[in-house]
């Protein structure tokens, strides 16, 4: 077989489980119907770099149970005796929009009755801690909104807040937390949170130039990017090269910087082809901040984030890689 057929069927494989039993298995043919969408000159480097960067940033099924099932097991978290503690634990079903949350907790819940015969109705009758779980925490807006609310109207005056999840990227951790404690200074609370992930992302300004998301190094001679940038009040803050990121997601400098400029001017056109599209849906993925987009590459069996590159996900008249669930 082509180097270009193999990449399309590496690429499918990566991602077969992909919403399993809501969309049809991903195949050769659906990747090449995605990738025939960009110029043919950069079809093949495309599948190359996503094809190597999706084997780190693509969570199975298999990998989330495997996660969760260790966390269950983890004695810093849960001591010597697990099941004990775990039925200590008070399950927060708090997520005020989508429902990762709530698929979540079903699967922690199906470990938990094979691990320890308990179901998560069963626990945190007198909590001793508390659990927030979900798949990812990107802007960190969801889980700062979810955890104020309940801090607000439900918490009791001193609690432990166990927040897990499978990726974190820092910046929007630094930005929920401080949220969330201040809350809690706020309402007289004496709160304790303890973060749990499978996997950190760097993502911060100040760390821009070792940053696991994509950051462009410059702006590529295109009209249209032009058009795009010039309509933000603020410049973009471009990376310095070299870097693969922190946890060396990318292939190289070379891998990441043809993956940025691609996406980037993929997202500016998608944006001008639909009208569906709000405006913090940058090419590079949902932001509230004016930039050019959050430009996370974390993709779960369950869905693609809105913080993903448009390219990735968007819909109609784009065919997208990943048929994203709306919530």
């Amino acid at each position: 077989m082509s180097e270009r057929s193999d990449l399309l069927a590496s690429i499918a494989n990566t991602i077969k489980d992909y919403r399993v039993g809501e969309i049809h298995e991903p195949t050769s043919e659906h990747v090449d119907t995605w990738v025939n969408q960009f110029a043919e000159d950069v079809r093949v480097p495309l599948l190359r770099e996503v094809d190597h960067v999706l084997k780190t940033t693509y969570f199975t099924k298999n990998t989330v149970i495997e996660f969760l099932s260790n966390l269950l097991k983890n004695q810093k978290l849960a001591g010597d005796n697990a099941c004990s503690f775990w039925k200590s634990v008070k399950f927060l079903s708090i997520q005020g929009g989508g429902n990762s949350q709530r698929e979540m907790l079903a699967m922690f819940d199906a470990i938990l009755q094979k691990e320890c015969g308990l179901k998560i109705s069963d626990c945190g009758n007198a909590p001793e801690a508390f659990l927030y779980l979900d798949d990812a925490l990107f802007t960190g807006n969801r889980i700062k909104n979810d955890l104020i609310l309940w801090i607000k109207n439900e918490a009791p005056k001193e609690a432990k807040i166990h927040v897990v999840t499978i990726a974190l990227h820092r910046g929007g951790q630094y930005y929920a937390k401080n949220a969330i404690e201040q809350t809690g200074k706020d309402a007289g609370k004496k709160l304790e949170l303890v973060w749990w992930r499978a996997v950190e992302l760097e993502d911060t300004k100040f760390h821009i130039n070792s940053s696991d998301v994509l950051r462009p190094t410059s702006l590529p001679e295109d009209e249209r990017v032009k058009a795009y940038v010039a309509g933000l009040r603020f410049k973009p803050v471009l990376r310095t090269p070299p870097s693969r990121g922190e946890h060396e997601i990318f292939s190289s400098e070379e891998g990441r910087n043809f993956l940025e400029q691609t996406f980037l001017k993929a997202g500016v056109d998608i944006r001008q082809q639909s009208p569906y599209l709000n405006p913090y849906q940058r090419p590079l993925g949902n932001m509230v901040l004016e930039t050019l987009g959050f430009g996370s590459m974390i993709v779960t069996f369950r869905n693609c984030p809105n913080n993903a590159p448009l390219a990735f996900w968007a819909g109609d008249p784009w065919y997208p890689l990943f048929p994203r669930k709306i919530n």
